[in-house]
């Protein structure tokens, strides 16, 4: 063999087994602190792309960017709708951000429609009604959803003024509402809702802007509610979840491993987050209660009546927003065949 025949031969093993440095890196979005320990939507996106990068040998990896860095939830869905390849993003999303571009996802956020944490992991994970919406929401946004995030317990009503044990209870008090559907359950019931965003919510509450809120006990930890807030109701409202998504045209650009490395990194990470906040919901309700707070477990009786009032009216407020009723029709038979199954 020529020594040029051997440089050429030396060039081509060079060019065939040299591995590939080519790398995706994806900017992730979160609301809150970058703390795993106090901030469950850190600590899922944490797992999350801690195993994509591990699955993929470190092809697809992650700048994450806390505390609304990237701008507002609104802001954040603008821009993760725009080209993905020359702004890779993801996001953590809530109700009130994908709310506004897909108003069918109200729908699987009807009072008091879970019995348990089962029956709602049964539903968001493989309902009917689920499979379509995402379909919907990637034909709607170019969008693509990942996974439904479960990120505190059930909801539970808090005030500064009175104990509340019924719908009537609620009668001329202010309620901060994240989103219109939670508006219309305090509308339901008697009280004033005013749309507030999180990161203003302690305020309002101190300065009397609003009397009470709804959420999980982990974010009135979170946000130091215990501070402004006195009575808690632990009526398990509405199951407590955001959305992981990305951008469908960076989606679209990953390999079928890399694909397969999102979608199961996202429910092995959402099911280490579910065992952790589930573990934890009844001693972060007990911390609220040792910080002050009066802390009430409605009956059965008063949990029906909450759920006879609360349900028609957002119900109703739902289908004003719906041009088609198969959504909610869909969402309702599919929570019953969770309830069920969870049984």
């Amino acid at each position: 063999m020529t020594r040029k025949n051997i440089t050429c031969s030396i060039l081509l093993l060079i060019f065939f087994a040299a591995p590939s440095f080519a790398e995706t890196v994806i900017k992730i979005s979160h609301q809150g602190p970058a703390n795993p320990e106090t901030n469950i939507q850190n600590y899922f996106v944490k797992e999350f792309t801690e195993r994509v990068t591990a699955k993929t040998n470190g092809a697809v990896k992650f700048e994450i960017y806390p505390d609304e860095q990237l701008g507002s939830e609104e802001q954040r869905l603008e821009l993760i709708t725009r080209d993905g390849l020359n702004q890779p993003l993801a996001d953590i999303s809530s109700f009130n951000a994908l709310g506004t571009v897909l108003p069918e996802l109200y729908a699987s956020a009807i009072p008091f429609m879970f019995n348990s944490y089962e029956a709602a992991h049964i539903f968001f994970d493989t309902s009917e009604y689920m499979t379509k919406l995402k379909a919907l929401f990637r034909e709607r946004t170019g969008c693509v959803m990942l996974e439904v995030v479960e990120e505190g317990g059930f909801l539970a009503f808090t005030n500064s003024k009175r104990e509340i044990h019924s719908p009537k209870d609620f009668a001329g008090l202010k309620f901060r509402g994240m989103d219109e559907g939670q508006i219309a359950i305090f509308n339901a019931f008697g009280a004033s809702g005013i749309p507030i965003a999180w990161g203003e919510l302690y305020m309002a509450l101190k300065t009397g802007v609003v009397d009470g809120q709804m959420n999980p006990a982990f974010y009135i930890l979170l946000g130091s509610l215990p501070e402004v807030q006195k009575f808690m109701t632990l009526a398990n409202i509405q199951y407590s979840d955001q959305f992981l998504i990305i951008n469908g045209d960076l989606y679209d650009s990953l390999t079928d491993d890399e694909r397969n490395a999102l979608i199961e990194a996202g429910r092995e990470a959402n099911a280490l987050t579910r065992t952790r906040i589930e573990a934890q919901d009844s001693e972060q309700v007990e911390e609220c209660r040792q910080k002050g707070m009066n802390v009430y477990a409605p009956n059965n009786d008063e949990m029906n009546e909450f759920r006879e009032i609360g349900q028609p009216g957002y119900i109703e407020w739902l289908k004003k927003r719906l041009e088609d009723g198969q959504w909610l029709d869909m969402a309702v038979k599919d929570a019953e065949k969770a309830n069920a199954q969870a049984q």
